[in-house]
């Protein structure tokens, strides 16, 4: 059986952040313990608006609506994942309005916990999403 290797061009192969970053827009007290829930090396700041969010960058709509989404996956490149954090008692048209409108990922407040999970996933997805685009192009 002939087994056939491929060599993965360094520079074309991902090439995420060493240690992501997560950049919060929008009400800062829903976020405000965030930071001791993230894995070690990650970090969290508050973008001033969209054109401050940096690429590789995860944002956080904290008080998302779904103008909101639609104006920041207007603004922000494609691969630029979106999380949307609503109220915990929020209709369920925005959670399905939010996520229509192109957010990743919606969640409904709860503890920062329960959000720096949710950020690790999505961040995985993104990983994964971008080894697919290698294979895919070999």
């Amino acid at each position: 059986m002939t087994t056939m290797l491929t060599q993965l061009n360094p520079d074309s192969a991902p090439a995420p952040a060493p240690h992501p970053v997560v950049a919060v827009l929008g009400q800062r007290s829903r976020v405000a313990s965030l930071p001791q829930h993230l894995p070690q090396g990650w970090s969290m700041r508050h973008a001033t608006g969209l054109e401050d969010v940096r690429p590789g960058e995860m944002v956080v709509l904290s008080g998302a609506t779904v103008h909101d989404v639609q104006v920041a996956r207007h603004v922000l490149p494609a691969e630029t994942r979106i999380v949307a954090l609503i109220d915990d008692w929020a209709a369920v048209e925005l959670v399905s309005g939010v996520l229509t409108a192109g957010a990743d990922v919606c969640v409904r407040g709860g503890h920062p916990a329960i959000l720096a999970g949710h950020l690790v996933a999505v961040r995985r997805r993104q990983l994964a999403e971008r080894w697919d685009s290698i294979e895919a192009s070999l």
